[in-house]
């Protein structure tokens, strides 16, 4: 058995205390931890070992916090993201266990969230997504829900309107080439850019007939 000498909050972390055993420092616990313990207290190994573990995990989920504080991330995000900070795996994975009950990680909720905001402010095809959604470590038949109800001709129409008046005073034949292959790197398909484009050259013809220079200019 062992006795705690001392409990000492941190100078630089005020959330933290060192615990000192038998005269000596030997780990430090939450500030919630620390206030049921108290001095000439007996740990035995086990106890101090399980504090240790217990204190791992925590570390590990506010640090994991933080990280989702920026935006919303998916739950093999947060692993990468703890494993980058040298986080022993079985740490991780009872991090990610406590994370998932707290509600903090849904790849679900998390896919969705993606998905709106990319077609908001950046829209993409189908395939371009999905593609960003696996590098982001989500299960396909969990993107496949979230991609259930994209439209890819709206997405491509929008993405396209972003661009429109960067491409005024150019012929037809500039305008189909451009649009074409900025949508093309947005990831939509043939019929898609073909439908888009005319569809928005009939539409500037009719509101704007300056907008377009001659092809024989």
């Amino acid at each position: 058995m062992s006795v705690i000498t001392k409990l000492e909050i941190q100078k630089k972390n005020k959330e933290r205390a060192n615990v000192y055993l038998d005269g000596d420092y030997a780990f430090s616990v939450d500030i919630m931890v620390a206030a049921g313990l108290q001095k000439g207290q007996q740990l035995s190994d086990v106890e101090i070992e399980v504090m240790k573990d217990e204190d791992a995990v925590s570390r590990a989920v506010d640090r994991a916090v933080r990280y989702l504080a920026y935006r919303p991330r998916s739950t093999a995000e947060v692993r990468r993201n703890l494993a980058d900070k040298q986080t022993p795996e079985a740490v991780i994975e009872a991090a990610v266990e406590r994370l998932n009950r707290m509600g903090y990680l849904d790849d679900q909720s998390f896919a969705r969230f993606w998905v709106d905001n990319r077609n908001q402010f950046k829209p993409l095809s189908e395939r371009a997504l999905r593609y960003e959604l696996r590098q982001k470590g989500v299960p396909d038949s969990v993107i496949a829900s979230a991609l259930d109800d994209l439209d890819a001709n709206d997405a491509a129409y929008r993405a396209a309107q972003s661009r429109v008046r960067s491409y005024r005073q150019k012929t037809r034949t500039e305008f189909r080439n451009k649009m074409s292959a900025f949508l093309q790197r947005r990831g939509f398909n043939f019929d898609v850019i073909r439908e888009t484009v005319e569809q928005l050259i009939a539409e500037i013809e009719t509101e704007d007939t300056e907008f377009f220079i001659s092809d024989e200019e």
